[in-house]
C-alpha cells in the first residue's frame, strides 16, 4: 500500500496537532470565577462521555480524515497509454457545376452537408478545410476544434472563388503545402468530378508526394442543367448546360491508393467511407503516457472518521449500558458485508471510463456490455442511453432496442434523442411501423430536421411495402380465378367427353345392326342368284359397277356423317375454351419489300454527354465557365 498525496500528511498533520494541544491546554470561562473544588460540586453527573474522552475521539476522527485526504491505494501495475491521431483534410469544390439540381436541394448543400457530417464523426483526428474550383485555398488548417471547422465550412458558396472550373492538381499542391512535414497526406475530395478524362499527371503528383486521395462523388449520371442567381440556366456557345457525375475521378482515387465512393440520400456513405479511411490511413502517435493501476483505499479511513464523529456528537449514557468498541466492531463487520456494494459504487467512474474508452476505440460490444452492467446497477437514463448506442453500433439491434425501452426521464432533449435512436434501430431491423410511431414521439418532444427527414424515409419504404403486398395479393387471386376457371373447362370438357363417347357407342351398336341386317339379306339374295344362275349364262359387266357405285357411296356417306358429327363436337369443345384475340395485320408485297429494307439498315444511336472532344478547346479564353 501507499499514498498517492503524501503532502497532506506534511503540510496538514503539524498544524492539526498544534491546534488539538491548544484545545486542550485552554480553560472553561467558568474557571476563572469559580475554583476546581466549587465546580465540582456545581457539575452534574450524566454518566456519559466525559470531555477528555469526546476530545479524544475527534483527535482520532481528523487523523483518519488526514489519512483519507492522502488517498491510500494498493498498486496493480502500469499501463502505456499512446494518443494516436491522423491528419485528414476536407476538399469542397465550389465550382458553378455544383450547382446543379439533380441531388436535392443542390449538389453544394448535399456536400456540405455531407462533409460535415463526417466531420463530427472523427472522435480523435485533427481535420482541416479547402475550397476549391480553378484555384484553391485553405479555410480552416488542421484542428482538433470540429465545431468551428464545420462553421467554416458551411459558411462556403460558389462566391468564395471568382475564377471558375475545376483543377484537382491545384488542390493537390495546396494539400502539399498545408502538410509539407507530413510523409502522408490524406484528403477528402466531395465533388462531381469535373469534366476531365485523364487524370495521369494528378495521379503522379500525388503518388511522388506522398498524397492518398479519397473521392464522394456528388451528383448523377442523367446529369441537370445550372441554374444561376437570376433564375436562367448556365449557357455555353447558345446551348444550355447539361452537367453530369464524372466517373473517371474514380481513377485519381484508386490510383494514388484511395477509395471512391458515389454519395447516397443515407449515411452508409459516410459510414462506408470512414471504415475505409481507417483500414488504409496510418496514424501518428502524439502522446505516450505510463499510467499506474491501482485500487483506491481513501473510503475506508474517511468511514472510520465519519464514525468517530457519530459516537463523540451521540448523547449516550453508561445507564443504557452501551459499549462503544463492540457496536464499533459491528459497524467495521456489516462494512466489510456490504464491501462489495460499497466497491462498485465508489468505482463507477472508473468503469464509465473503460467503456467510454472501449467505445471509442471502436470496441463496441465491450463498451456495451460495462454500460448494460452499470445501467442494471444504477438504474440511470443515461447508462442504458449509452448501452443503446454501443448495441447499435455493434449491429445488435435487438439488444439495442431493449437498452433504449429502459429510458425513462424528464429530460426532454435525452428522451428525444433516445426515440430518434429507437426508431433509426427499428428500421435497421426493418419495422417500419415501430420506427415511424418512435419518430413521431421524438418530434413530439423536440423538432429536429433529421428526424422528419427519416421519417418521410421510413413513409415512402411503407408505401412501397404496401404497394408490394397489394400486387402480390392481385396475382394470388388472378392464379386462383385462373386455377377455377380451368377447373370448370377441365369438367365441362370431361362431361362432353362422356356425352360423346355415349353418342358414338350408341351409333356403333346401330351401325352394327345395320351390318347384321345387311348380311342376312346378302345370304338370302345370293340363295337365290344360284337359282338363277341356270337361266341367266352371263351376268353384264355395268350392272356389277352400278351396284359395286351404290354400296360405295352408301359406305361414303356414312363416313362423311360420321367425319361432320366429330368436328361438331370439337367445334363445340373449342368453344368452350376461353377465346384469345389475335390482331394480323395484311399487307401488299410491295410494302413487306420495304419494310423488309428498312429493317435490314443499320441504325446509329447517340448519347449525350458532357465530354469535351480532345483538342478543341485551348487556353484561357475557351475555359468552361462550371
Amino acid at each position: 500500500m501507499k499514498f498517492l498525496h503524501p503532502e497532506f500528511f506534511y503540510y496538514m498533520l503539524p498544524p492539526f496537532l498544534v491546534l488539538f494541544a491548544l484545545l486542550l491546554t485552554q480553560k472553561e470561562s467558568t474557571a476563572d470565577f469559580f475554583s476546581e473544588e466549587v465546580m465540582q460540586k456545581l457539575r452534574v453527573s450524566t454518566k456519559g462521555l466525559t470531555l477528555k474522552a469526546r476530545n479524544a475521539l475527534f483527535f482520532l476522527a481528523g487523523i483518519f480524515m488526514i489519512v483519507a485526504l492522502a488517498e491510500p491505494v494498493i498498486p496493480q501495475g502500469k499501463i502505456e497509454i499512446e494518443q494516436k491521431s491522423a491528419d485528414i483534410l476536407v476538399a469542397l469544390d465550389i465550382s458553378n457545376s455544383m450547382l446543379a439540381t439533380d441531388i436535392y436541394p443542390s449538389r453544394l448543400e448535399f456536400a456540405k452537408k455531407k462533409a460535415v457530417t463526417f466531420i463530427q464523426r472523427l472522435q480523435k483526428d485533427r481535420v482541416g478545410v479547402i475550397a476549391f474550383a480553378k484555384g484553391s485555398y485553405l479555410v480552416s488548417p488542421l484542428s482538433f476544434d470540429k465545431e468551428a471547422v464545420a462553421f467554416l465550412l458551411s459558411n462556403l458558396d460558389t462566391s468564395s472563388i471568382t475564377e471558375q472550373g475545376t483543377d484537382f492538381m491545384a488542390l493537390l499542391e495546396t494539400v502539399q503545402q498545408s502538410s509539407q512535414k507530413s510523409k502522408r497526406k490524406y484528403v477528402l475530395i466531395l465533388s462531381d468530378g469535373g469534366d476531365k478524362e485523364d487524370f495521369s499527371k494528378e495521379i503522379e503528383y500525388a503518388r511522388k508526394n506522398g498524397i492518398t486521395v479519397f473521392v464522394l462523388g456528388v451528383g448523377t449520371k442523367k446529369g441537370a442543367p445550372i441554374r444561376l442567381s437570376d433564375g436562367t440556366f448556365m449557357k455555353y456557345k447558345g446551348k444550355i448546360v447539361i452537367t453530369r457525375l464524372n466517373e473517371h475521378i474514380a481513377d485519381l482515387a484508386l490510383g494514388s491508393g484511395g477509395v471512391y465512393i458515389q454519395a447516397t440520400n443515407s449515411d452508409k456513405d459516410i459510414e462506408a467511407m470512414r471504415k475505409e479511411m481507417r483500414r488504409v490511413i496510418e496514424e501518428k502517435t502524439l502522446k505516450k503516457k505510463t499510467i499506474e493501476k491501482h485500487i483506491p483505499l481513501f473510503y475506508i479511513p474517511l468511514g472510520a472518521a465519519m464514525l468517530l464523529v457519530l459516537i463523540a456528537l451521540s448523547s449516550m449514557t453508561k445507564r443504557q449500558k452501551v459499549h462503544v468498541p463492540s457496536s464499533f466492531v459491528l459497524f467495521v463487520g456489516l462494512a466489510f458485508l456490504l464491501n462489495s456494494n460499497l466497491h462498485a459504487g465508489v468505482l463507477d467512474f472508473m468503469e464509465l471510463k473503460e467503456a467510454k474508452q472501449a467505445y471509442e476505440s471502436e470496441n463496441y460490444e465491450a463498451a456495451a456490455k460495462r454500460y448494460e452492467e452499470y445501467a442494471k446497477r444504477s438504474k440511470k437514463a443515461q447508462a442504458y442511453y449509452d448501452a443503446g448506442n454501443a448495441y447499435y453500433k455493434a449491429g445488435k439491434y435487438k439488444k439495442a432496442a431493449e437498452m433504449y425501452k429502459h429510458v425513462h426521464t424528464k429530460e426532454s432533449d435525452l428522451q428525444a434523442k433516445t426515440f430518434h435512436n429507437l426508431g433509426n434501430t427499428y428500421a435497421k431491423m426493418q419495422r417500419y411501423k415501430e420506427a415511424a410511431e418512435a419518430y413521431k414521439d421524438a418530434l413530439k418532444l423536440k423538432e429536429d430536421i433529421q428526424t422528419k427527414e427519416n421519417l418521410e424515409a421510413v413513409k415512402k419504404l411503407l408505401k412501397k411495402r404496401k404497394q408490394k403486398q397489394q400486387k402480390s395479393a392481385k396475382k394470388n387471386q388472378s392464379q386462383k380465378k385462373n386455377k377455377q376457371q380451368n377447373k370448370r373447362n377441365q369438367n365441362k370438357q370431361q362431361s362432353k367427353e362422356k356425352k360423346s363417347d355415349k353418342n358414338r357407342s350408341n351409333e356403333d351398336a346401330k351401325k352394327q345392326n345395320d351390318k347384321n341386317g345387311q348380311k342376312g339379306d346378302a345370304k338370302s339374295s345370293d340363295a337365290k342368284k344360284q337359282e338363277k344362275k341356270q337361266k341367266q349364262e352371263k351376268s353384264k359387266p355395268e350392272n356389277a359397277k352400278k351396284k359395286q357405285n351404290k354400296s360405295d357411296k352408301k359406305r361414303g356417306l356414312q363416313q362423311l356423317q360420321e367425319h361432320d358429327k366429330h368436328q361438331k363436337q370439337q367445334n363445340k369443345e373449342q368453344n368452350t375454351m376461353p377465346k384469345i384475340k389475335h390482331k394480323e395485320m395484311k399487307m401488299s408485297d410491295a410494302e413487306e419489300k420495304k419494310w423488309l429494307k428498312e429493317l435490314t439498315k443499320e441504325t446509329k444511336t447517340f448519347m449525350y454527354t458532357i465530354k469535351p472532344a480532345r483538342g478543341v478547346y485551348k487556353g484561357d479564353e475557351d475555359e468552361k465557365p462550371w
